[in-house]
Formats: structure tokens, sequence, C-alpha cells
């Protein structure tokens, strides 16, 4: 009987150890990849869920990419109109009634869905002075920083209420994570880029692998109004107020909105932004992270913030803060 007792403390405390190792993380974690691979407009999707941005009466164009000629994929939506275009080609013809749409990508002999989320924008020139219904947007600038495409003025703005805030926009992100953090009620707006939260969503998948648990980033910031960001005292041409950075840290142990002591040394500081830093610095070059260039910095902790990593989607690669 002792030895039966002794056997099951034996096995019980390896299961603890396995389960809180790196191993045991990686396994718990899940991507939510598809299993197939869409472009819509342009931007090539492998997730379950994933969010569009467009002005109404657009039309989106889904193409299904990369996948055996004998699977089947059928394109479901309540709202709007889907016209077959060609083999594995749709168009989806965009309300004109601003609000949150789904379309569902389904491929049937595998029963797999990509559920795609369309937010229809109201468009850039619904701002009266600085303020879009009452939230104040400031002023954006009027020319391109450089000559710039990736300067102009946003196309729209989503428009964010306690209604459709805590949507997941990808598979470990909600709509509200990227609000701006200014005062004032609903509704609220904001700007976001596609190809951000495609590249959050691969960091995200590279810090599970690499043994550290996290579930979703803590965005300490990711879209800022022109108004916010200038009286915060940042730059002009910040990507911010263009949708396309997010300033993040992984808060899983404990949930306290600052940095997880990642090092292990008992201390927050830069030494933990910097693991996360390195993480993501290591993909450039990589085949698959190309359509993701952008800037990446690491800051210290200060009386306003614990240590973070800034990412962005402006196209051509910066570093600072290093």
């Amino acid at each position: 009987m002792r030895n039966l007792i002794g056997l099951f403390w034996l096995h019980f405390f390896i299961f603890l150890f396995w389960v809180n190792s790196p191993v045991a993380v990686c396994q718990q974690f899940s991507s939510q990849r598809a299993g197939f691979l869409i472009n819509v407009n342009g931007i090539e999707n492998p997730y379950e869920i994933m969010t569009v941005f467009t002005l109404p009466n657009e039309k989106l164009k889904i193409e299904v990419k990369k996948n055996k000629a004998a699977d089947e994929y059928r394109v479901y939506s309540p709202g709007g109109k889907i016209i077959p275009a060609a083999s594995r080609h749709w168009e989806w013809r965009v309300p004109s009634r601003t609000g949150r749409y789904l379309v569902k990508i389904v491929r049937v002999d595998h029963q797999r869905t990509m559920t795609l989320n369309v937010f229809v924008m109201l468009p850039f020139d619904r701002i009266a002075g600085e303020h879009l219904n009452r939230f104040q947007v400031g002023q954006y600038p009027q020319k391109e920083l450089r000559g710039l495409a990736i300067d102009k003025p946003p196309r729209g703005f989503v428009e964010v209420t306690p209604q459709n805030e805590d949507a997941f926009i990808s598979p470990h992100f909600k709509l509200k994570q990227f609000l701006c953090k200014q005062n004032g009620g609903y509704p609220k707006y904001l700007v976001l880029q596609e190809k951000l939260l495609l590249k959050l969503e691969l960091i995200l998948e590279q810090v599970n692998e690499k043994g550290y648990r996290c579930d979703t980033f803590h965005v300490m910031s990711g879209y800022r109004t022109p108004y916010y960001n200038k009286a915060i005292g940042n730059v002009k041409y910040s990507r911010h107020i263009y949708g396309g950075a997010a300033d993040i840290f992984i808060d899983e142990n404990p949930k306290d909105n600052t940095m997880d002591d990642l090092n292990q040394d008992g201390k927050l500081d830069y030494e933990d932004a910097t693991i996360l830093y390195q993480i993501i610095d290591r993909l450039y070059g990589k085949r698959f992270y190309e359509p993701f260039r952008g800037g990446l910095a690491r800051y210290k902790k200060n009386s306003n913030h614990g240590p973070f990593v800034h990412v962005d989607v402006r196209g051509r690669r910066v570093r600072w803060g290093t």
C-alpha cells in the first residue's frame, strides 16, 4: 500500500511539472489556423477569424489560394451580396449601412470554416472640424511625410460601441484592445490596419513556441487620435494615428497591467522587454514575415508605464531603443 501511495505522489508531481513546463505551455496554445488560405483585396489570411475594414458600397474580392483542386468551398453572408466571379473567386458587395457584418468561407469536405468580420467604416469626410459625432479626433497632417502614401489620412473610421467592442477581430485580439485611451463616451472611433492584426498573431504564435505562455498581448497603446497623440507629446506622424502600430507586453502571470518577469530574475525591467524584442527581431529575413516589415523598439519603464515593445507595419525596417 505504501508503495502504491508513493507511486501516486510521484506521478502527481511529474504531472505538475509537465503542466508548468514550456513544452506543455506550447501545446495549450492554439494559433487557430483554418487549414486553408484566402486573399481578400490583396491581403492573405490563414486564420479562422480575421477582420477587413471597408467603406459603404465597395466590393470585396475573395479568393481561396493554394489548395487541392478537389476541395469545395462556399461563401455565406446574411448581409451584402455574394457574386461568384470564377473558380474559388467571389465578390461581396458591401452594404451601404455602416456596422459589422460576417462573411463565412466554408471548406465543405473538411468542415472547416473561416469567419471574416467586415467593418463598414464611416468615411473620413464625415469629420466636422475636429469631431466625428462628438468624438474628438483632431487634425490629421495635410501633407505626407517625405511624400509617402502611408502618411495619407485614413479612409474611414470604425465605430465602436458597447455591443461590438468585445468582438474578436482575430483569433486572440478583441476590438476594444486597440481603442484610443482618451476620455469620452460611446460611440468611440478607431483606425486599424489588417496587417497589424496579422503581424501580432504571428508574433504571438512565435512567443508561445519559445515557451512563454501568452493568450494575447496587453496592448498598452493601439490607435491614437491626432488629438490624443498631440496631447501626450508624441511625434506628428506617429504610426499609431494611422492604425498601424501597437505598444505591447506580455501580461499573464500575474495579470497586473505590467510586463511579466520573463527572465525570472525577480525584476520587471528593460531586460524583460528585450526578450520580447529579440523574439520579434529574429523573424525578420524570413519569407513569411516579409509583408510585415516595420518599426520595432523597446522601452524602459518610467513613472507612467512599465517596459514594453513597439511594433508597426510601416513597410520598411526601422529600429530604435536598442
